[in-house]
């Protein structure tokens, strides 16, 4: 074996989330509550990367993602890729999107805003998909991915 390379074990079944941004590993870890599921979770960080210059990868086994857990992917990486294992083979490949709305994902910026005063669900239009920023539909406070806060 070349020892240059190190190899993780294949999963057989689960997501590979590949291309997010190094600096934002442990982000997408802690809104996808990555520290308290029971099922192999491995990732790595500052790989080297075309795309990005450096990159991370999370591979958790068993695990399949809802579209609202993959939109709150999208919001902090809004280039990553998913791959769907089955089997030890990739079965799927998805490029992680935002839609044209999120809802209940994030939290208004604006204190003002009635998101915060009241128990509601919080809407926003994305107004920018690279790098992502959004509009709350009730105060028209415009967030960008630096101050997004996921609730």
């Amino acid at each position: 074996m070349d020892k240059s390379e190190l190899k993780v074990n294949a999963i057989k079944d689960g997501t590979v989330i590949d291309h997010i941004p190094a600096q934002d590993l442990f982000k997408v870890v802690k809104i996808l509550k990555l520290e308290s599921v029971e099922n192999q979770v491995t990732f790595g960080t500052n790989l080297d990367s075309k795309k990005l210059g450096k990159k991370a990868i999370i591979k958790i086994s068993d695990r399949f993602f809802e579209d609202s857990e993959i939109d709150k992917i999208a919001l902090l990486a809004p280039n990553a890729n998913l791959n769907i294992i089955k089997n030890y083979e990739v079965a799927e490949k998805r490029t992680v999107e935002l839609p044209e709305k999120i809802k209940g994902i994030c939290k208004c910026m604006n204190p003002k805003c009635i998101t915060n005063a009241e128990p509601m669900p919080t809407k926003f239009t994305v107004v920018s998909k690279t790098p992502p920023a959004l509009k709350c539909d009730y105060c028209g406070k415009v967030t960008d991915q630096e101050h997004f806060v996921i609730i």
